[in-house]
């Protein structure tokens, strides 16, 4: 399918912070995490269960070391607390396992907050049931209050709940960015020029040494550009203008190949950041999937349309080409390069950055927004 590259929310298509765009009207997180996979923190795996097991009695052992001026703690008080905070962090590691995917519908913030009421809510119930059953044997004269144990266990558990998912969650982003990052790397020196696109260049350019050989000698050149940036895409940034110089030189090749069937429209609103690094081949991936998924397969060819713009503290790239509708030209590669973009994008700018991508009215467009500050 064809594509597109632009900031904005634009019918069918989502307006989150995305680490990569994925085909429809879907957008995945420039920060690492895919639209299909829950965004709290596994519990589930035994290293961070022992983890939160480990955190709850530190609690305990803190509390037992604190000066208060009471008796010093027995081996008997101190085993009973621990006792009790390992279930309960038991218990709210459990839980949070069991409702992850349901918690990670709800938008980021509200499901945090609901996660961490959720944990409150099962420590004030287990301290109601604990304390009603030593105050059933007589012995509730020894702890505290009802209404003091129940909310001190409630509060406490909401406080280590809140620290441990924000330090899961902040871990699980940098794995990853880094993930991403060596991913991305390996992917632009290893797959971003096409086998048959090398193949296709090269007997191109065979047919044009004895019709045209100043365009022959040309597209030897526009070819060279482009492996040099694939073998160079792990070493360093490109910039805005490198980037443009590449797109040129890789739709120069592409236009001697498709012929009048594909053209190409650049629109440029100057003043643009000429110098604004970033990393290398993120306009080049974006266009070939136009022209591999979108202009090679009508058979009248089309339009690709590039925009450039820029506010006071945006970039605006836009990519626009027709296509198939989703539903007959089927699955396609394009996703793995948008996400592998977005990601690498999130990776140097952060939050801020954004992607889109979507299909409608016969063209497929991809957006991508960047941070100048």
């Amino acid at each position: 399918m064809p594509t597109r590259c632009r900031i904005r929310s634009a019918p069918r298509r989502s307006a989150t912070s995305a680490t990569g765009c994925r085909r429809g009207s879907r957008r995945p997180d420039l920060n690492g995490a895919r639209a299909s996979e829950p965004w709290l923190p596994d519990l589930c795996r035994l290293p961070r269960m022992a983890a939160l097991l480990g955190l709850a009695q530190l609690v305990v052992v803190v509390v037992a070391l604190v000066p208060d001026g009471s008796a010093p703690w027995s081996a008997g008080r101190l085993l009973s607390a621990s006792g009790y905070a390992l279930w309960l962090a038991l218990a709210v590691s459990v839980l949070l396992c069991s409702s992850r995917r349901t918690l990670s519908a709800l938008p980021v913030r509200l499901g945090a907050a609901a996660a961490v009421a959720l944990a409150t809510l099962v420590a004030a119930l287990a301290a109601a049931i604990v304390h009603g059953l030593f105050a059933s044997v007589g012995e509730a004269e020894t702890w505290p209050g009802f209404w003091r144990f129940v909310g001190g266990s409630g509060g406490v558990v909401a406080l280590i709940t809140a620290l441990a998912l924000r330090y899961f969650y902040v871990i699980d982003g940098w794995q990853a960015q880094v993930s991403a990052s060596a991913r991305a790397e390996a992917d632009a020196l290893q797959a971003r020029i096409r086998p048959h696109f090398l193949f296709n260049s090269m007997n191109m350019i065979a047919s044009l040494l004895r019709r045209d050989p100043e365009v022959a000698e040309r597209a030897v050149l526009d070819l060279s550009d482009l492996f040099r940036a694939a073998l160079g895409a792990g070493e360093g940034n490109s910039s805005l203008q490198e980037e443009v110089h590449l797109a040129e030189r890789y739709l120069a090749i592409e236009q001697l190949r498709l012929g009048e069937r594909l053209q190409v429209a650049w629109e440029r609103s100057e003043p643009l950041p000429w110098t604004l690094p970033m990393p290398r081949l993120v306009l080049q991936p974006l266009l070939e999937n136009a022209v591999l998924h979108g202009i090679s397969r009508l058979p009248a060819g089309g339009r690709i349309e590039i925009g450039l713009a820029a506010t006071a503290d945006r970039l605006l790239l836009r990519v626009r080409n027709p296509s198939l509708p989703p539903q007959a030209d089927g699955p396609h590669g394009a996703g793995h390069a948008q996400r592998s973009i977005g990601h690498r994008l999130g990776y140097a700018f952060g939050p801020r950055a954004r992607m889109t991508s979507g299909w409608e009215g016969g063209y497929y467009a991809c957006e991508i927004e960047l941070p100048l500050d």
